[in-house]
């Protein structure tokens, strides 16, 4: 009975055209260049992300946002480029191409899905499982997001008040396990790698997830431009902070930088 009650209650809804927005699934966090938004809440409903228009476009740089009352759409231009999110229609028209997505204002923000725009301007989006949410690599940008987020915070986790030196040699580190054939292939996969037990103490402190300093992710620029201070070592340690039996006991020590021992 109580299910009749509510199919008829839906077709009324759906003869009067009325409609019933589907609460969203769930809240999940999206970064734009290593730096996550923080305008609003984002949403993955039915596998898309969707976030405020605003929000994205002032995490690329270079946008004027606005709403246009007459027309009831979002706009918003740069430059040559153009784009309007329509909620009426459910569609995004970006310099003179439509797409199809679903679009909805809330609290007075307009919401699109993430990838459909992201793509249209150039950009990249990548879902990163160790956020819990999307990576956002905006169009033009000079580093993969996913990349410079986790690198970032792990040169910052592990060698914080260390010099640029000695925090790009933190950073080789990574990048060298990436290119060797016995650790993941990735910079993330490498950072929580666990087939070992925790490689890295800030994965299992959870310091990791702290915001990097200005001098970490200037660091983690350097080092994926290919600045090297560490050459070709595979291991790191703290005298001050670990004994590194293991470390000293089968890898071959290299150099010491700032308060670190590194090993081949």
């Amino acid at each position: 009975m109580k299910r009749k009650l509510l199919c008829g209650l839906l077709a009324a809804l759906t003869l009067t055209g009325l409609s019933v927005k589907a609460a969203p699934s769930r809240v999940v966090p999206v970064q734009v260049d290593s730096t996550v938004l923080s305008q609003g809440v984002n949403y993955l409903e039915n596998g898309v992300t969707y976030v405020p228009l605003r929000g994205l476009l002032n995490a690329f740089g270079g946008w004027s946002v606005w709403w246009d009352s007459g027309k009831k759409v979002a706009a918003a231009s740069s430059g040559s480029q153009s784009l309007t999110a329509d909620p009426a229609r459910n569609t995004m028209t970006v310099n003179g191409r439509t797409y199809s997505g679903k679009v909805f204002v809330e609290r007075g923000r307009t919401y699109v899905p993430l990838r459909t725009l992201t793509t249209a301007l150039g950009g990249q989006v990548a879902w990163d499982p160790y956020l819990g949410g999307a990576a956002v690599t905006s169009p033009g940008a000079d580093y993969n997001a996913m990349d410079l987020y986790w690198l970032s915070r792990i040169i910052s986790a592990e060698s914080r008040g260390e010099s640029l030196t000695g925090q790009i040699a933190v950073g080789n580190v990574v990048l060298n396990r990436v290119a060797a054939s016995e650790f993941p292939g990735t910079i993330p996969a490498v950072i929580f790698d666990r087939k070992h037990d925790v490689q890295f103490t800030p994965i299992s402190n959870g310091t990791v997830y702290l915001p990097p300093t200005a001098q970490s992710v200037e660091a983690a620029k350097r080092v994926l431009d290919g600045e090297n201070t560490a050459g070709r070592a595979l291991y790191f340690y703290a005298p001050a902070l670990s004994q590194g039996v293991w470390i000293n006991a089968n890898r071959t020590y290299l150099k010491t930088i700032g308060c670190h021992r590194f090993y081949l």
